[in-house]
């Protein structure tokens, strides 16, 4: 991502999100810092910004609820003394995520043999004609 800083509706289509997104993830607590503003009062979004918020999308969509999403920035803006709790979040989002995984595998997999079920048996209808 540039360097630069960005308004807010460049930062959302570098994110890949909405500038409404954006401006809920300030309000709620989810950034790390209020976004700097320029001397007009706009949004400049500065590439620590946008690597934090992409940090933030990527934990919402792997399913952390929004309260340890906060807790989690929470944590980090405390800085030093908090290390052992953000990895204990981490380490439980991890296994969450784990779990989920697991589960869309096996999906996956009953999936897979249906398809293979059907394609050996267009084989078979195939061959009989």
């Amino acid at each position: 991502m540039p360097s630069t800083r960005q308004t807010i509706a460049d930062a959302a289509a570098a994110l890949g999100l909405t500038a409404d997104t954006l401006r809920y993830y300030e309000k709620d607590g989810l950034l790390l810092r209020p976004v700097p503003r320029d001397p007009s009062g706009h949004r400049r979004y500065e590439s620590t910004d946008l690597r934090w918020i992409e940090l933030v999308t990527r934990l919402r969509s792997t399913g952390m609820p929004i309260r340890d999403v906060r807790r989690y920035a929470e944590l980090v803006r405390t800085g030093e003394g908090t290390e052992e709790e953000r990895l204990a979040l981490l380490q439980n989002h991890r296994e969450q995520v784990l779990r989920q995984l697991a589960e869309v595998q096996a999906h996956l997999a009953a999936i897979e043999y249906k398809i293979d079920v059907y394609a050996g048996r267009l084989v078979e209808l195939e061959r009989s004609a």
